[in-house]
């Protein structure tokens, strides 16, 4: 037998090989630090997921709000740029109040709804992130 590391008479110049063993079976696994401990202290990397958040629902209120402004500032003014519209009834109701009463209600519950499932997309990513850390 020869020392570690030393090469064995006879077997060429081929170094023993070394079984390095541990007494411990397991390892301890080391404490993950969460991204919720991140956003509670308000660190830096928390202050930054916070950010990232809000300035996705912003973005999200601001194209709402927009697309909403549009059809409701749009609608005077077609009615005002084509006057026949204006005068124009079906089934004895003038179009104007067809348009506002049967159509622009219905319309802002649907994009309202489109509105939570979008912003709760978003959280729920959000939350994806953070954990995924």
């Amino acid at each position: 037998m020869t020392d570690r590391g030393r090469r064995m008479p006879g077997l060429g110049d081929r170094p023993r090989r070394v079984v390095v063993t541990s007494p411990r079976t397991t390892a301890t696994k080391r404490r993950r630090y969460p991204g919720t401990r991140e956003i509670d202290e308000q660190t830096r990397l928390g202050v930054v997921y916070i950010r990232s958040l809000v300035r996705t629902q912003l973005r999200l209120a601001l194209s709402v709000c927009t697309a909403l402004a549009c059809v409701v500032l749009g609608l005077p003014l077609l009615f005002l740029l084509i006057p026949e519209l204006g005068t124009a009834q079906v089934l004895g109701i003038p179009l104007p109040w067809l348009v506002l009463a049967g159509l622009i209600y219905p319309a802002f519950v649907g994009v309202a709804w489109l509105y939570v499932r979008q912003a709760e997309r978003n959280e729920r990513h959000f939350v994806d992130l953070v954990e995924r850390r």
